[in-house]
């Protein structure tokens, strides 16, 4: 993207504060996990670093369940400004009893708005330590990057196919942005 995503304008808001807004309206405790906890205490949340860092999206998904005092945990990017209030609803009536619930959606696994377990932390750690270890092996000079795609394969997860099973979704709900393009037609989305 070339600058923090999370605070580029969405509407009245920046897609954080929308996000936290959402989540606020959901949920009782909400906390952001980023490696620049300064920028975000605006938000009035409490904020926390990733605790293993250079490890991607997994390394916060660790430090969240680490810093949560729930077992089931939302965990939710602040790249997705048009995901709702109704289609979480329906993601968490649909938890049963497994470890990860997410959704398939526009082609992906949306891997980054779905219910985490805490009880995940020792698999969660096992990938962890299982990547350094082949980083190792392999005597890479690249950051290791742990795929939470790889854990959720690894464990007894739910995929909810959204697009046929919730009657109510729209095309576009877990749209993400990750360059300006990506933006620009967001902010065309939003005002059509």
């Amino acid at each position: 993207m070339g600058k923090d995503k999370s605070f580029l304008k969405f509407g009245n808001q920046t897609v954080i504060e929308h996000i936290c807004d959402l989540m606020k309206s959901i949920f009782q405790n909400v906390i952001i996990i980023t490696n620049e906890p300064e920028k975000y205490q605006s938000l009035g949340l409490k904020c926390y670093e990733d605790i293993i860092k250079g490890i991607g999206p997994l390394g916060g998904i660790h430090s969240g369940l680490i810093h949560s005092q729930s077992e089931l945990n939302f965990i939710i990017s602040c790249d997705i400004p048009f995901i709702t209030k109704d289609v979480i609803d329906f993601i968490i009536s649909q938890k049963e009893d497994k470890e990860v619930v997410v959704t398939r959606a526009d082609g992906y696994i949306q891997q980054l708005c779905g219910i985490y377990r805490k009880k995940l932390l020792p698999q969660i750690e096992k990938l962890i330590e299982s990547s350094s270890e082949e980083e190792t092996r392999n005597n890479e000079q690249k950051k290791r990057k742990c795929r939470v795609l790889s854990l959720i394969e690894s464990i007894d997860a739910k995929i909810i196919d959204i697009e046929k099973e919730y009657t109510d979704y729209k095309p576009g709900t877990f749209y993400n942005m990750n360059n300006p393009e990506d933006y620009e037609n967001a902010l065309r989305m939003l005002n059509t």
